[in-house]
C-alpha cells in the first residue's frame, strides 16, 4: 500500500546509485549543484560492487590461491589438499562489499548529496515520481539515468532455480557438478573460480571460440587453461531446455548440430549476457530514445534526445564496464555543471580476471579489419621474458597493433599474469598518441612483467631483443 504523498525540487536527480550514478553524484556535488540520488536498492554501489565486479573478484582471489599453491610443487613448495570453509569465504566477501558500500555512503554524505530510496519512473520530461512507503514527486532541472543492467534468462531459468550471476556469487554451495551456459567472460570467470573450490565444470555455448569479443590469439591462450580446468566445453551448442529432478538435480537438453542430448547437473549457472536495466521507467512518457536491445541513445556529452535527461553506463551503447560508467557519469556532471568536457576517449580497457587474465585497449585486430583500418602487429611470447620465467607462469604474450606509416600505437592485448594492471600503462600511451618509440625507449624496470609491452613494442618496430627477428 502506498500512504502519502510529497513534492520537491531538484536541480539534479540521479537514478541508479552504482559506479556510474554515484560518482556522477560526487562530481556534480564538488562543482557546486544540488543533488538527489535515487536508489531502490538497501545499500549503494549497484551491482557492480554488491553482486558484481567486487564480490567476483573476491572469490576470484581465492580462487588464484588454490592455483598458486598447485604450482608451488613446480618449486619445490609443497601443501596439503586446499581446505574450502565456504561459510568463511562467503563472510569475508560480504565484508568486503560491506565495507566499500558503507564507504560509499560515507563519501556521499560528506558531499551533502541527499539519498532518496524508492522506485523511479519518469512522469514526463521533467518530472519524476520515486515510489517507496509513500510517493515521492521530484520537480528536476536535469536528470541522469544510471540504471544498470541486469542478466539476460533463459525461459523458465528462475522456476527451476538456475543460477545467475548474482546467485552464483552469493556461494549458496559448491555443487560436485556444475553446468555454466555461456563462454562470456562471467561465465568463464565464475567456472573457474567454481572449478578451484572443487565443482566439476561442463560449459556449454553457442558461439565457435570463448571469449567471442576478445583478440583469437589471445583468448586461444585463456581457452588452453579452461581445457584443463573445465572437465568438457560443448562449441555451437544451444539449451533446448531445462527440468529440476524431485533429488534437486538439474537434466539440462542441448542441441548441437541438430542432435540433441541430456546432461545431468547438480547446478546450472546461466551466463549469456545482461541487458540495459530500462524497463518499467516510463521513458515512453520523455523524448528519450531507445534502440531494438532498450539502449538509450546519447550525444558525446552523454545527453539524450530530451535535453533534460542524460544517461550513462550499461544502458547506453557500447561495452558493460564499471569504469566506462564512472567516466560517463563524471562527463554527463560536467555538462550540467556548465563546463566544456565530452566522453571522447580514445581507449577504453576490458578486462577478463580468468586464469591467466586477459586485458585489452584499443581495437582488437579482429575489430580494426571490420573498421578497414591500416595496421601492423607486433607479437612478444611470455615464455620469452625473465620475470615469466621466475613465476613459472610462461603461457601468454602481449600483441601490439600500430600504424605502418606513423608508427602510433592502436591498439595492445595482453594474456598473462598481471594482465589487469599491465592494460593501464596501454591505456595511457593510446591516449596520448604515443608511437613505438616511445615504449620501446621508456625503461621498464627488470625484471617484471610491464617489459613485455616494452618488448612487443620492439618486434613490432623489427627490432627484437630477445626473441628471434622474424624471418622475411
Amino acid at each position: 500500500m502506498v500512504m502519502g504523498s510529497l513534492t520537491q525540487e531538484a536541480p539534479l536527480v540521479i537514478v541508479g546509485a552504482g559506479p556510474g550514478g554515484y560518482v556522477a553524484a560526487l562530481r556534480a556535488a564538488d562543482l557546486g549543484i544540488d543533488v538527489t540520488l535515487v536508489e531502490e536498492r538497501d545499500s549503494l554501489g549497484g551491482v557492480c560492487l554488491q553482486e558484481g565486479c567486487i564480490p567476483s573478484k573476491t572469490l576470484i582471489h581465492a580462487a588464484e590461491l588454490v592455483h598458486e599453491a598447485k604450482r608451488g610443487e613446480s618449486f619445490g613448495v609443497k601443501f596439503g589438499p586446499p581446505q574450502i570453509d565456504v561459510e568463511a569465504l562467503r563472510s569475508h566477501a560480504g565484508k568486503v562489499v560491506g565495507s566499500l558500500t558503507e564507504g560509499v555512503k560515507g563519501l556521499l554524505q560528506r558531499r551533502g548529496v541527499e539519498i532518496l530510496r524508492g522506485r523511479a519512473r519518469f512522469e514526463d520530461g521533467k518530472t519524476l515520481v520515486v515510489e517507496n512507503s509513500g510517493l515521492t514527486t521530484v520537480k528536476f532541472e536535469h536528470a541522469i539515468i544510471a540504471t544498470g543492467s541486469v542478466p539476460i534468462e533463459l525461459p523458465g531459468q528462475r522456476d527451476i532455480g538456475a543460477w545467475c550471476s548474482s546467485e552464483a556469487l552469493a556461494l549458496p554451495s559448491v555443487p560436485k557438478r556444475l553446468l555454466v551456459v555461456g563462454g562470456g567472460y562471467i561465465g568463464l570467470e565464475l567456472g573457474m573460480v567454481y572449478a578451484a573450490l572443487g565443482s566439476r565444470i561442463t560449459m556449454v555455448l553457442n558461439d565457435a571460440t570463448l571469449l567471442s569479443g576478445a583478440d583469437k590469439d589471445l583468448a586461444a591462450v585463456v581457452g588452453e587453461s579452461c581445457r584443463k580446468q573445465f572437465d568438457d566445453i560443448r562449441f555451437g551448442t544451444k539449451v533446448a531446455g531445462m527440468e529440476r529432478a524431485g533429488d534437486g538435480t538439474f537434466a539440462v537438453t542441448i542441441e548441437q548440430e541438430g542432435r540433441k542430448e541430456t546432461l545431468q547437473s547438480d547446478a546450472v549457472l546461466v551466463a549469456i549476457g545482461r541487458k540495459p536495466n530500462t524497463r518499467d521507467l516510463g521513458l515512453e512518457k520523455t523524448a528519450v530514445r531507445q534502440d531494438a536491445q532498450g539502449r538509450i541513445a546519447v550525444d558525446p556529452q552523454r545527453r539524450t534526445a530530451d535535453p533534460r535527461i542524460f544517461a550513462i553506463g550499461d544502458v547506453t551503447p557500447g561495452p558493460m564496464l564499471a569504469h566506462k560508467a564512472s567516466r560517463e557519469g563524471k562527463v554527463a556532471a560536467e555538462v550540467i555543471a556548465g563546463l566544456p568536457s565530452a566522453f571522447d576517449n580514445r581507449a577504453m580497457p576490458a578486462v577478463v580476471f580468468t586464469d591467466p587474465e586477459l586485458a585489452w585497449a584499443g581495437p582488437t585486430e579482429e575489430e580494426a579489419q571490420k573498421r578497414g583500418l591500416i595496421y601492423k602487429v607486433g607479437k612478444f611470447p611470455l615464455r620469452a621474458l625473465g620475470r615469466s620465467r621466475t613465476l613459472g607462469r610462461t603461457d601468454g604474450l602481449v600483441k601490439v597493433l600500430f600504424e605502418p606509416e606513423t608508427e602510433r600505437l592502436l591498439g595492445v592485448g595482453i594474456v598473462g599474469p598481471h594482465a589487469s594492471e599491465l592494460v593501464a600503462e596501454c591505456v595511457l600511451a593510446i591516449e596520448m598518441g604515443a608511437r613505438l618509440e616511445d615504449l620501446m625507449v621508456a625503461i621498464h624496470p627488470h625484471p617484471t612483467m610491464s617489459e613485455a609491452i616494452m618488448e612487443a613494442a620492439e618486434v613490432a618496430a623489427g627490432h627484437p631483443t630477445h626473441i628471434a627477428k622474424p624471418k622475411g
